[in-house]
């Protein structure tokens, strides 16, 4: 061997001690996060979340409060309204929990929601339908104690209908699943009513009105996008088994439907031009994107984005009902 390569040898034997001394100073590696139990909790804990539909609360959320603020003629009490947005999240999270238990099967076959709890085994059946019950049972007592007898009531009414006229009885069966169990989504604004007046009265009627209008219209046009799913699974949602124009007839008509309703709050409630503007352009608004939609599904399907109606539908209720706070309030503080 010359002396070159010996050279060589020793330097490598010196990099490779080196490298073995470093190894064995540096700090050990921390643990994958996964391993943790914090991160492990974190992870159940978002599981459990992820089943009561947290998307479906905005709609509490949109139309609880501005409801409360009408029914008591100016802002309710803050602890009252935080009690009935706490007991309504527990009752709406329940119906959306019992869904997914009852749907599991089929959303294992749906792109959309193949990621869902039950389905990635994030959580166990038994332990998704012990949540859902633990959460009807909590949010029917809460309200029972903490807001009145009604409001829960009608959150027992609300969670029923969402779980056994919806799920068990019409999804899977007609293409009018949606327009009659969507009932569900209205009692929101009964609920709110009801607590803030211990009563139901016409108003709450003409807004629970223009919720169950609005439904069909804001929903079918998501059916068209996710159509392949849901004929995958057998659903007949309206947009699975219909074409674009037939669905954008269907969402024009109940478009029209809420955009009157929502005009018949002005001289039952009694609201100002501020409610009224807001109502006749927003209507007009909504209906004037079901004409489009259906326009461009007669030019070419392909071109006709539905999703642009699901998204003006969702800032069409939102702006209708800031425009049911927002007048009443001016007319509490100019009163």
């Amino acid at each position: 061997m010359s002396g070159g390569d010996a050279r060589q040898i020793s330097v490598r034997t010196k990099d490779r001690n080196s490298e073995e001394r470093s190894e064995q100073l540096a700090p050990p590696l921390r643990r994958d996060q996964s391993d943790s139990i914090t991160y492990r909790s974190f992870l159940r804990v978002r599981a459990y979340a992820v089943m009561t539909k947290p998307r479906v609360m905005e709609l509490l959320l949109v139309t609880t409060v501005p409801t409360m603020i009408l029914a008591h003629g100016g802002p309710p009490n803050l602890p009252l309204i935080v009690a009935t947005l706490m007991g309504g999240a527990a009752s709406s999270g329940s119906a959306s929990a019992f869904n997914m238990y009852l749907d599991r099967d089929m959303d294992a076959q749906m792109r959309r929601t193949s990621g869902r709890p039950l389905v990635t085994g994030e959580v166990a059946p038994r332990s998704g339908l012990l949540f859902a019950w633990i959460l009807a049972v909590s949010s029917t007592v809460w309200f029972w104690c903490l807001v009145n007898y009604l409001a829960a009531a009608l959150s027992v009414c609300a969670i029923l209908w969402y779980v056994v006229v919806y799920t068990i009885l019409l999804k899977r069966r007609t293409e009018q699943n949606i327009v009659w169990g969507g009932i569900a989504g209205c009692f929101p604004v009964v609920i709110g009513w009801a607590s803030a007046t211990g009563t139901v009265s016409w108003p709450a009627v003409i807004l629970f009105l223009v919720i169950f209008f609005w439904t069909p219209a804001h929903y079918w046009p998501l059916s068209v996008k996710y159509g392949e799913d849901y004929r995958r699974v057998g659903v007949p949602m309206l947009g699975a088994i219909h074409g674009i124009e037939h669905v954008a007839k269907r969402v024009i008509a109940y478009a029209v439907a809420t955009a009157t309703a929502s005009l018949l709050l002005i001289p039952v409630a009694g609201m100002s031009w501020t409610y009224a503007t807001v109502a006749v352009v927003g209507g007009a608004w909504f209906v004037g994107e079901g004409l489009r939609l259906q326009a461009a599904a007669r030019r070419a399907e392909a071109a006709a984005r539905p999703m642009r109606m699901f998204v003006v539908s969702n800032a069409y209720l939102a702006l209708l009902f800031a425009a049911v706070a927002i007048d009443t309030l001016v007319k509490h503080r100019f009163s």
